[in-house]
């Protein structure tokens, strides 16, 4: 049940039938303060000012069309103009029933669409490094919660598969006349891959060979596509360990590497020059930009192919967006890429709207996302000032985790030990990135990851271990759980709104992509069970009535919880 949308569409038509312009809108919320009730409307006062009376005049109007019986036990107007809305018990009660019977939680059906989100976007002939985290595990919280409200969800990892440092490590590979590329792991390419660049940046000749190696891998030839093969394959087979044990669901199936579109190329650039929007510039081909201007105010030129015929990765971006729709028939596609790439990714949309490739009720959208940075507020990266390997910032998590549960002196076994050291470490790192606004840059510290107190994966984990708990003990299964849910203490109240609430948190983070809603949400509801534990009794409540009430309840905190931490790709353990 999402109450937000319900209470809008009853209070919108009220403010209409009050006499507010049509376009009004009855701006719902959650009410801060549980004096303001469960909801708070404040587009009164807007609408007011537009017909130019007093706001608790047309407040009063609004409440004489308002209908909420068997919704709200009060309504009431507040301030200069709000309405505070408190939900009926009685009415809460049965959508807890609801949500307690349905697999997914009593959450609407919605129209489906088909949805391309690009993330991930690891490098080839190179280790994943920390500056992958944040792609992948936020591209792959909105996944999961796409699919969980029903969407058809395509996976796009977008590989740079097809540049400029494939032309550099094969015309390494053909001056050392090196055969061992069969037996190479990533450590190898990655070294390979530095001696190329360096003999690229120091050496003209080496340089002119490796662009021209890159023309005719464009341009198919079997000798350089071979290569380029195996330097894939064995990029993406350690990239896809370190998407298991992240518990990320993407798999080879997903790769949608630049070389797909490869062959769309050379007819887009015909197309755009055909329409006009492309021209040859000092021998090159350009789109110019009348929405960018570059230093000296003119339209800013985009090169969508060079001089010696090779592409660009916005020639690339033009071919994907144009392939995601009438290939994919994407209703929408998001891009979970950081921030620096944002112009680059208008102008290259701004050129697809322009020759018409995706049409304005497709959405195009840019989720970028900030840097993850030390305690010093700079890039995080080793001392010497590389970038740290994903692989090695998993397994100091791990280790972490480890010393963590070994001063606890928690009795496990040495199997059990291994599982839940593994959900801790992993889900601490993935929760304290996501449970940032992805929007802004954040500061990566162990210490305030792996707390149990905070907002924290483990102090989620834990209050879920602690909530089985108390269904075990007794070995209570919910079927066997016959009777009414009754709110009568407070605290039973906030904490079934609050359940009821998911739904209206997995569409805010559906819509926009923005996982921390879905963090909040979950350490506040946390947070009131453990008030809600404190007050009332559940397997001594004073009558057998109450105590199935108050079970119900905990085993729907129980689901959601899990159903959370699992959308945003935390796994969980029983036991803690």
């Amino acid at each position: 049940m999402n109450i937000k949308e319900l209470l809008s569409v009853k209070v919108t038509q009220s403010l209409r039938d009050a006499g507010a312009a049509f376009d009004s809108k009855a701006l719902v919320c959650q009410a801060s303060k549980v004096q303001f009730g469960d909801y708070q409307v404040n587009g009164v006062m807007v609408a007011a000012k537009k017909l130019g009376i007093a706001p608790q005049k047309l407040a009063k109007k609004v409440l004489q069309h308002l209908n909420l019986i068997g919704i709200a036990s009060k309504v009431e107007i507040a301030g200069p103009g709000f309405i505070n809305i408190f939900l009926d018990p009685i009415w809460l009660a049965k959508q807890i029933e609801i949500s307690l019977v349905d697999d997914h939680l009593g959450i609407t059906a919605v129209k489906p669409q088909t949805v391309v989100v690009d993330y991930s976007a690891p490098n080839v002939a190179k280790e994943m490094h920390v500056g992958h985290l944040r792609s992948t595990i936020i591209g792959d919280a909105s996944v999961r919660t796409l699919q969980f409200l029903g969407h058809k969800v395509i996976r796009a990892n977008h590989i740079g598969d097809w540049g400029t440092q494939f032309g550099m490590i094969i015309a390494y590979l053909k001056k050392h006349q090196n055969k061992k590329i069969d037996t190479m792991q990533i450590s190898d390419l990655e070294d390979l891959y530095r001696k190329a660049k360096q003999c690229y940046d120091q050496d003209a000749y080496f340089a002119e060979q490796a662009r021209s190696y890159v023309v005719k891998l464009q341009s198919g030839v079997k000798y350089y596509k071979k290569i380029w093969r195996k330097l894939v394959d064995i990029t993406m087979s350690q990239n896809q360990e370190n998407y298991r044990r992240l518990n990320v669901t993407l798999t080879k199936k997903d790769i949608m590497g630049e070389s797909l579109y490869n062959n769309m190329l050379p007819d887009i650039v015909a197309d755009l020059k055909a329409k006009g929007l492309a021209v040859e510039s000092e021998g090159a081909i350009v789109v110019f930009l009348e929405e960018y201007k570059n230093k000296a105010g003119k339209p800013m030129g985009i090169i969508i192919q060079k001089k010696d015929g090779g592409y660009l990765y916005t020639t690339n971006d033009i071919a994907c967006a144009k392939y995601r729709y009438e290939t994919l028939g994407a209703d929408r596609v998001l891009y979970y890429i950081d921030s620096r790439q944002n112009q680059h990714l208008q102008q290259a949309w701004a050129i697809v709207r322009k020759a018409g490739y995706v049409p304005d009720s497709v959405s195009l959208e840019h989720h970028m996302f900030g840097m993850m940075l030390d305690k010093n507020g700079k890039p995080f990266k080793t001392r010497s000032g590389s970038n740290i390997k994903l692989s090695d910032l998993l397994n100091e998590a791990i280790k972490r985790a480890g010393q963590l549960l070994m001063e606890k002196n928690l009795n496990f076994s040495s199997e059990e030990l291994l599982k839940v050291v593994e959900v801790i470490g992993i889900g601490a790192v993935k929760y304290a990135d996501l449970s940032k606004n992805r929007t802004t840059d954040y500061i990566f510290d162990w210490d305030s990851m792996l707390s149990f107190e905070g907002n924290t994966a483990p102090y989620i984990q834990y209050a879920y271990a602690r909530i089985s708990s108390i269904l075990k003990r007794r070995d209570i299964d919910e079927k066997y759980l016959v009777g009414d849910i009754i709110l009568t203490e407070n605290c039973e109240k906030i904490l079934a709104t609050r359940l009821i609430q998911f739904e209206e948190t997995i569409i805010e983070v559906a819509c926009y992509g923005i996982a921390h809603i879905m963090c909040n949400y979950l350490y506040n509801l946390a947070s009131i069970f453990s008030k809600f534990y404190e007050v009332c009794p559940i397997l001594t409540a004073k009558n057998n009535k109450q105590r199935i009430s108050r079970l119900k309840l905990v085993s729907l905190t129980a689901k959601t919880l899990k159903t959370g931490l699992d959308i945003l790709g935390i796994q969980t353990v029983d036991r803690m």
